[in-house]
């Protein structure tokens, strides 16, 4: 099984830093993956009536984590720079 793809939404809630979704072997799509800052858990999860967290969607073991983990936050780390290398330029441009 292979990430295959990732996508990347931005968002500035507290600890979230973005959305993800991702695709495994080009067939495969789970959604709402979170970027945290912090020790938090980022896999997607249903809030129940009581306030708890059921798990939708979890990697069975560390290395699946991995790999999904060091997919999402190399899209995240690029999507970053993209968008600093854009305002940036921006500024630049609104300067001259």
């Amino acid at each position: 099984m292979q990430v295959t793809e990732v996508r990347i939404r931005r968002t500035k809630k507290g600890s979230v830093k973005a959305h993800a979704i991702i695709c495994f072997d080009d067939c495969f799509l789970v959604r709402e993956l979170k970027v945290i800052q912090g020790p938090a858990d980022s896999f997607p999860a249903k809030e129940l009536s009581d306030g708890t967290h059921w798990d939708i969607a979890f990697p069975l073991d560390a290395e699946t984590r991995r790999m999904i983990e060091q997919a999402v936050l190399a899209e995240y780390e690029k999507v970053v720079v993209e968008e600093s290398s854009m305002a940036t330029q921006k500024s630049r441009y609104q300067g001259s």
